[in-house]
């Protein structure tokens, strides 16, 4: 499909189609949650890979994730310190999480809110997308709209003239942390540390 003006790309999202925008670490394959088998196909990813829920704030990931108090005080904190930004936590799911987020294990939901204006003002109209890096499984990561345009052709890409300063992401997926229910666990160390 051609590259596609921002208004359009939010209707292909909200219609359930996928789409790819640009976020502060390598640009994105996204739909809504419950058409995640969209971007297992497309990417030919292994159904025990989960995706990630990305949020245009912290706020609307909380309903997909359960836990007690205390815990919520303590991924607050990580949150305030490192969101918006490259860190994805895995978190356990609430009953709100469709299944084909995370086909093999439903348990877990791994969420991010990008420290990208453009992708946060996409998600702010979508609602939480199922989202993941746009590129064949197991490959690098693409860089650019035109390459996603070219190895996605079924996917709406976003049409970037303009954009330049906003879309050179870091080019380092998100630092993935794991809450083991006392700490957390680095599942993959990207640009952000935690201390």
């Amino acid at each position: 499909m051609p590259q596609v003006a921002l208004e359009d790309l939010i209707a292909g999202a909200q219609a359930g189609c996928l789409v790819s925008f640009p976020t502060d670490t390598v640009p994105a394959l996204a739909t809504l949650p419950e058409k995640a088998a969209l971007i297992f196909a497309a990417k030919q990813r292994s159904q025990d890979k989960p995706l990630i829920l990305m949020g245009a704030k912290a706020e609307d990931l909380w309903s997909y994730v359960k836990g007690g108090e205390h815990e919520y005080e303590i991924w607050q904190q990580v949150v305030n310190k490192y969101w918006p930004g490259g860190l994805t936590l895995v978190l356990p799911a609430s009953d709100r999480l469709p299944k084909e987020m995370n086909p093999t294990d439903p348990t877990t939901v791994g969420i991010r809110v990008p420290n990208s204006a453009i992708a946060r003002s996409i998600l702010a109209k979508t609602g939480p997308l199922a989202t993941t890096s746009a590129n064949f499984s197991g490959q690098p990561p693409l860089q650019t709209m035109a390459e996603i345009t070219r190895q996605f052709p079924d996917a709406l890409t976003l049409e970037t003239k303009g954009l330049i300063e906003e879309i050179s992401g870091v080019g380092v997926p998100s630092t993935v942390a794991k809450w083991t229910g006392e700490n957390w666990q680095i599942l993959r160390q990207g640009s952000i540390t935690l201390d």
